[in-house]
């Protein structure tokens, strides 16, 4: 089979999860032939994707999160003004995933979460059947538990996973734990993607905090909290892109800009990990037995915060408040069902693929037929 990726470019969870999805399909003999990207003023695709994807990839202008100005929490407001004036900007991009689907002669798009991928598919109604894979689809999960963060804030977020997901055949819900399908709203529940260097990593226990934020404003945070432990070493990566590549503040505190394969190598050897909550990093994580604090930017980084803590990978916090993670460090236990649930991922993933490819095929088969027999 021949697919195509639509991936949502902020942070770095989605764009794994197609680094590694695309190297399960390659495995078992399938292609991927494009790989589209969104892409925003406010972010730089990091290198490692482009090092580490086999497929052409392609850029296209579409919505993003617009932080505070303190570039730390999104601002909803600020981030809906933004995007409502690039509309036109938008439209084009749209016209152009339609273009390149139909042009891909691929039989199936994954689609990462990506906006545009949704009203591509209401506008313009590719032939292409559709799967949308991602954590945020089990946000419509009938049994998922939210936290409490307003009715009003859970109903636009479910809507707006509602709208990336037009047109898809399949929602495969990304999960920390076991769970049901939701066969009423269409969402398979299966594991992480993880990288096979997270699988193979042996994990040992150093004497650093490992961190990642996604805005870089949270840096003022980790400066001020240094200030008051400088005993204790720090390694946080960022989104900074103005700044050097590694900047050593000094022996104790090091930030890096955000390259996949220091990023594994520095979790796979911390003694606890903090994070602003994306979905993919708390995963690696709980893989390799890492105590985590998790301190959410937005809305669905809250969701995430939550349904982490129900599967007892860590705390969430309001703040870097370091010396809670590693106080409760001391008392942590490595969840060892989380492992053994993303060994199975490859296979499910799979069949799931192949399952949705063949009643496709044969619904066009279906059609096909009908039509002659009026003929």
């Amino acid at each position: 089979m021949k697919f195509l990726f639509i991936v949502q470019g902020e942070g770095r969870g989605h764009l794994t999860q197609a680094i590694t999805l695309e190297e399960i399909l390659l495995r078992n003999g399938h292609e991927v032939v494009e790989v589209l990207v969104g892409k925003s003023s406010s972010r730089r695709l990091p290198g490692f994707f482009n090092r580490s994807i086999h497929a052409p990839v392609k850029r296209f202008v579409s919505p993003n999160f617009t932080p505070t100005p303190a570039n730390k929490r999104v601002s909803l407001i600020r981030s809906v003004a933004c995007n409502l004036v690039k509309l036109p900007v938008y439209m084009n991009s749209i016209r152009y995933i339609f273009q390149r689907i139909e042009a891909s002669e691929a039989d199936m798009v994954i689609n990462f979460y990506e906006l545009l991928t949704g009203f591509t598919y209401l506008l313009f109604r590719p032939s292409v059947p559709q799967v949308c894979i991602g954590h945020q689809y089990l946000f419509l999960h009938k049994d998922f538990e939210f936290p409490r963060v307003g009715k009003l804030n859970v109903a636009l977020l479910k809507f707006f996973t509602r709208l990336t997901a037009i047109g898809a055949r399949e929602r495969l819900a990304l999960s920390f734990r076991v769970m049901k399908d939701d066969d009423k709203c269409h969402i398979r529940v299966v594991p992480p993607l993880l990288r096979r260097e997270v699988l193979l990593y042996e994990s040992c226990k150093g004497d650093y905090v490992h961190g990642y934020m996604v805005n870089s404003g949270f840096g003022e945070n980790i400066m001020e909290w240094h200030k008051k432990h400088p005993d204790i070493p720090l390694h946080f990566f960022w989104d900074k892109w103005e700044e050097e590549p590694v900047k050593k503040v000094d022996d104790t505190l090091t930030f890096y800009q955000l390259d996949d394969v220091e990023f594994l190598r520095q979790m796979a050897g911390c003694k606890a990990y903090a994070s602003t909550a994306g979905f993919e990093s708390i995963c690696e994580a709980m893989y390799l037995g890492k105590p985590i604090m998790m301190v959410p930017a937005h809305i669905e980084q809250d969701c995430n915060a939550y349904d982490a803590s129900l599967s007892g990978a860590g705390i969430v916090s309001n703040d870097f408040e370091l010396e809670r993670l590693l106080e409760f460090a001391e008392t942590y236990e490595p969840r060892r069902e989380f492992v053994y649930w993303v060994r199975r991922g490859e296979y499910l993933l799979l069949d799931l693929l192949q399952k949705n490819a063949a009643d496709y095929s044969q619904t066009l088969f279906n059609e096909m037929y009908l039509v002659e027999e009026f003929i």
